[in-house]
């Protein structure tokens, strides 16, 4: 009996004992997802393709890798490439195109929509690749596989296939578990912590999910309304802080933002979210009038020990000052922000507005930024004139006060 027969054969069997068999005998893989590439019909391919993930599923650490090295096998055949290339200059046409383009797109590209076939597929992918990014460092061949990934993820996940939802304490539990679970900057830590977040009138939260995926939220944004703008984290989430009557705020305060899915990394959501929701909330609350982040400095700290630079936390006019002159002078090869964070709100058309000392007395603050935060400005008039200056030259739009504070540790170094 030839290979396929014998597979499908195995798909049609009722036994209950069928399906465990299948996942633990990875060595067949290799022969299944050949069988998947080749097959023509559409039914018979999303059985296959349930059954590879079946299969993958029940792999070790080990085997993926193995998995993962055999996908990253099926590359494009490079003459092949340079002979549709060379056809398509000598007679442009929309067959010589399209040669082409089959030429160039690696069987793996394929391999991975065909899998998409399977109901639920999406999410099961988007795990996959988070065990690829965390196995596949170092290695070449599976970083060009990770591309592939990547590139195909760009389109699943465009952000119009995103829907915004709202999320409250009337949330359903398992939403609001998932919020506990990923939130990534200021942990919380029970239910009730989680409360104080989502319940008052003056807290709002938002995330972006996908139709694949509708209960694994993909990023979530946590928003205070204030009046003013804050420069404490402390002072933002007080347990016993009184609720802010919500036509009184004139400042909207994003104070965490999570990404939700390793798989995901490289993955942009973050900029459309800050900007969709300021948006929402400006046109819902007309009294808003600003809308900054209170952001943590994760790089200043280790930027410090890395220039043997001295510093004590509690000397609040110097760590300013070190955290505005990092802000606008640390940079990457690239001449980009070295910051992260920077680079994000930055690369989304923000301004760096205000630095605040003592701003996180968290451990984690305290040992990633020495306690400092910043502000940054999403002024809505402005964002893609500040986005295009960032994107062209890499500049740091500040505020004076920041540059005044930057020039102050500079002044202090001469």
């Amino acid at each position: 009996m030839s290979l396929f027969a014998d597979l499908l054969s195995t798909i049609f069997d009722r036994r209950a004992d069928a399906a465990p068999r299948l996942r633990r005998d990875p060595r067949a893989l290799p022969a299944l997802v050949r069988e998947l590439l080749e097959v023509r019909s559409e039914s018979v391919a999303t059985m296959l393709a349930r059954h590879v993930l079946q299969r993958y599923d029940g792999m070790s650490v080990s085997e993926k890798l193995e998995a993962f090295r055999g996908l990253a096998a099926l590359n494009v055949d490079a003459e092949a490439v340079r002979a549709a290339l060379d056809a398509y200059e000598d007679a442009p046409s929309g067959g010589s195109y399209r040669a082409f383009m089959a030429a160039a797109e690696p069987p793996r590209a394929e391999l991975l929509r065909r899998l998409n076939m399977v109901p639920g597929a999406t999410e099961r992918l988007v795990r996959m690749r988070a065990d690829l990014l965390r196995q596949g460092r170092g290695e070449p061949e599976l970083e060009a596989l990770d591309e592939d990934f990547r590139h195909l993820f760009k389109s699943w996940f465009n952000r119009g296939f995103l829907v915004l939802r709202p999320i409250s304490w009337e949330s359903p539990a398992h939403v609001l578990e998932k919020i506990i679970a990923y939130e990534a900057v200021h942990a919380i830590r029970s239910w009730d912590d989680l409360r104080r977040r989502l319940a008052p009138p003056d807290r709002r939260c938002f995330a972006f999910f996908h139709p694949a995926m509708p209960d694994e939220p993909l990023i979530f944004v946590e928003v205070a309304l204030t009046r003013g703008v804050p420069g404490s984290i402390q002072a933002l989430l007080e347990e016993e802080r009184a609720p802010l009557e919500v036509g009184s705020a004139d400042t909207a305060v994003f104070y965490s933002i999570s990404n939700c899915q390793p798989g995901l990394a490289g993955i942009s959501f973050g900029n459309s979210l800050i900007k969709q929701v300021a948006s929402d909330l400006a046109s819902a609350l007309p009294g808003l009038k600003t809308f900054v982040t209170l952001s943590p400095i994760p790089g200043l700290v280790r930027w410090l020990e890395e220039q043997g630079v001295a510093y004590d936390p509690q000397d609040a006019k110097r760590m300013s000052q070190l955290a505005a002159h990092y802000l606008l002078t640390a940079k990457r090869s690239d001449g980009r922000p070295r910051d992260a964070v920077a680079r994000f709100h930055l690369g989304n058309g923000a301004m760096v507005h205000a630095v605040h000392a003592g701003a996180d007395t968290s451990e984690n603050g305290q040992r990633q930024s020495g306690g400092v935060m910043v502000n940054y400005l999403y002024d809505l008039g402005r964002v893609e004139q500040y986005h295009d200056r960032f994107a062209a030259s890499g500049e740091v739009v500040a505020a004076s006060a920041v540059r005044s504070l930057s020039a102050g540790r500079e002044k202090a170094q001469a």
